[in-house]
């Protein structure tokens, strides 16, 4: 039998212990977010559906992007045990540089259309994390103004090869003269991917006001006030160029690029040479003989050719084929610290957040960035001390199995 008594009031006035409360409503809701899925989730409420489709969607069916992040979700990890993680040291060097954290942010364009303060936020949120931070051809901060909030970080820069060539040799020059230490030359987008969300939202480039924009804004008003409020949004960098909007988009996209424009731009460009959106061995193999200083293996986030191959897949061939003669990074379908814990164990050296960082942004502005950071930071630290390793370079294959969904058939 179960001995029952009035509760004391000394014993119940120790249960009751109450926080202070939050007042500021952004901090109270960024300090809800536990994960990135959760930036997510209070992006969608605060972001207009057509702005807030346009990062979180991808190409055609989304099938690339569900794969991508499938296949981190389909991992097993093998825990060493009795090993002393009291500290672990999460830092790195990448491209000549130091990184506090295993990842940076990725380039995004239109950033300012997600929230105001845009690419300044990543910049400074990246500053303080000592985290590197990239900037689009297709940015709505120009070159020298992340530079100038970002002064004593790492930027660097994310090349599309114009049609307008003089153009993105430009562009080179401008970024090298700020400082920009490393710049990503983008090889995936030849042509446009089809993103059908942003059309069957009516989305364009700047946002137009329609009946429908307006009724989807009516509960969120004040991303209407900051966009109505703040400079014109436009590719940044670009504006000294001439053309609309519209043109300068539609120019970015060139069929005709070729190695040859590579060997062009190595030849502008005096810091590291990284090639983004490899999606084959083969290319990697090509890529690394030709000298470049690193390869994101990538397929821009399943936003350009849907069912193309799942970077996470293809790392640990392509570390074999070319680990020791170029330096391998990844993005794609990031959404957890352990992410990017089983992309370095199967032999990334750095991985970039790009929607994960959008989500932060949309949730909160700078602050919303720095909860980002800060997810991911604990993410990768626990699931470091779990694994039983105390830095990086001990991270190993042996710590990860991807467990396999899809499997080809063979061939006839």
């Amino acid at each position: 039998m179960v001995t029952r008594q009035f509760p004391r009031p000394v014993e119940l006035f120790e249960l009751m212990k109450f926080k202070k409360p939050e007042l500021d409503g952004r901090k109270r809701r960024l300090d809800s977010a536990l994960t990135i899925e959760d930036l997510r989730r209070i992006a969608k409420r605060r972001t207009p559906t057509a702005a807030f489709d346009y990062t979180d969607g991808a190409a055609e069916g989304e099938l690339s992007l569900r794969r991508a992040r499938q296949a981190f979700r389909d991992v097993e990890f093998h825990p060493s045990v009795l090993r002393d993680v009291s500290k672990v040291d999460t830092s790195c060097e990448i491209w000549g540089g130091p990184s506090a954290l295993p990842f940076g942010i990725a380039p995004t364009g239109f950033t300012r259309l997600m929230q105001t303060e845009g690419e300044i936020a990543g910049a400074g949120a990246a500053e303080a994390a000592g985290i590197p931070f990239t900037l689009s051809t297709l940015g709505t901060t120009s070159i020298e103004g992340v530079r100038a909030a970002n002064p004593t970080g790492r930027n660097w820069f994310q090349l599309y090869v114009m049609r307008e060539r003089k153009i993105s040799y430009e562009l080179v020059r401008r970024a090298d003269a700020a400082g920009f230490d490393t710049l990503f030359f983008t090889v995936d987008t030849p042509v446009a991917g089809a993103r059908l969300r942003d059309k069957r939202n009516g989305f364009s480039i700047p946002p137009q006001l329609t009946p429908g924009t307006i009724i989807d804004a009516l509960p969120r008003p004040w991303w209407w006030i900051d966009f109505l409020t703040t400079p014109k949004l436009e590719f940044a960098s670009l504006t000294s160029t001439g053309g609309t909007v519209g043109e300068l988009l539609d120019s970015a996209m060139d069929p005709t690029i070729s190695f040859e424009d590579l060997d062009v731009i190595r030849g502008l460009w005096s810091g590291n040479i990284v090639v983004k959106g490899v999606q084959s061995v083969a290319d990697a193999r090509a890529l690394a003989d030709r000298g470049v200083d690193g390869i994101v293996l990538s397929n821009h986030g399943g936003r350009q050719l849907d069912r193309a191959p799942i970077p996470f897949h293809l790392l640990p061939e392509v570390v074999r084929e070319v680990g020791r003669d170029t330096t391998v990074a990844l993005d794609t379908g990031i959404m957890n610290g352990a992410d990017i814990v089983s992309a370095v164990a199967l032999g990334a050296k750095f991985t970039l957040i790009g929607r994960a960082y959008l989500y932060g942004l949309m949730a909160g502005g700078r602050q919303g960035v720095d909860r980002t950071i800060e997810i991911l930071r604990s993410e990768i630290e626990r699931t470091m001390k779990l694994l039983g390793v105390a830095s990086l370079a001990e991270l190993e294959p042996r710590h990860v199995t991807q467990l396999e969904r899809l499997v080809p058939r063979p061939r006839a």
